[in-house]
Formats: C-alpha cells, sequence, structure tokens
C-alpha cells in the first residue's frame, strides 16, 4: 500500500483518482502530477513499485503544499481573520456562512440542525 504526505492511497484506484484522497490535491493537480512524473493514466496504485512511490511523494512535497501543512495554514488564516473582528472573521466566529449567502432559508451546514422557537401565547 503506498503512504504519501500521511495518507494510505487506496488499493485498486487509478493513480490519478487516489492521488486526489491527500487533502489539497484535486481533478486538476492529481493529473498534472501524473504528467510531470510521466506515469501512464491508467496505472493502478497497487501496480505501484518502491521508486514510482518515492518519485510521487518528491514531485507532491516539492511543489505543493498538502494535508498537515496546508490545514495548518487554513487555520491560520482563519484565526488572524477573527483575531481582526472584520466581517469575515466575526462571520466564522459566529458560525455563519463568510460569503454572501442568504441565512434565511439556507445555510443549515453552516448553522447546523433547526431550532425551534416557541411562539409567544397572545394576550386575551
Amino acid at each position: 500500500m503506498a503512504r504519501i504526505a500521511g495518507v494510505d492511497l487506496p488499493k485498486n484506484k487509478r493513480i490519478e483518482i487516489a492521488l486526489q484522497y491527500i487533502y489539497g490535491i484535486g481533478p486538476s493537480r492529481a493529473k498534472k502530477i501524473v504528467d510531470e512524473v510521466g506515469f501512464d493514466k491508467t496505472l493502478r496504485t497497487d501496480a505501484l513499485t518502491d521508486e514510482q512511490v518515492a518519485q510521487l511523494r518528491s514531485a507532491i512535497e516539492s511543489s505543493f503544499k498538502v494535508e498537515g501543512d496546508l490545514r495548518r495554514e487554513i487555520g491560520l488564516s482563519i484565526k488572524r481573520l477573527m483575531d481582526l473582528g472584520c466581517y469575515r472573521g466575526l462571520r466564522h466566529k459566529r458560525g455563519l456562512p463568510a460569503r454572501g449567502q442568504r441565512t434565511r432559508s439556507n445555510s443549515r451546514t453552516r448553522k447546523g440542525p433547526r431550532k425551534t422557537v416557541a411562539n409567544k401565547k397572545k394576550a386575551v
């Protein structure tokens, strides 16, 4: 089993697809990495040799920030916004969408499950 950037790549998947299991590598980056290293597009992860794994590892580490480093950088960026007290930072602090989406009817992912509020009784 190939282990790159602290992630075990899944067995019997095309290398281009398996690389996407690493945080920070999507479809276009995976394609770019495979082209750069010069592997066949149909190569599967269980057919990788140790030298090929080392080639992949070096190509990824030299070119891209992935996994822990990337997560840390993103977390620090969000923390910086929150410390500044800017609008985006306040939205992150409150757990609301930070990019202008409406919150009246949507944004359940950020807000969590609905919290029902009881109606006031009408005075007679």
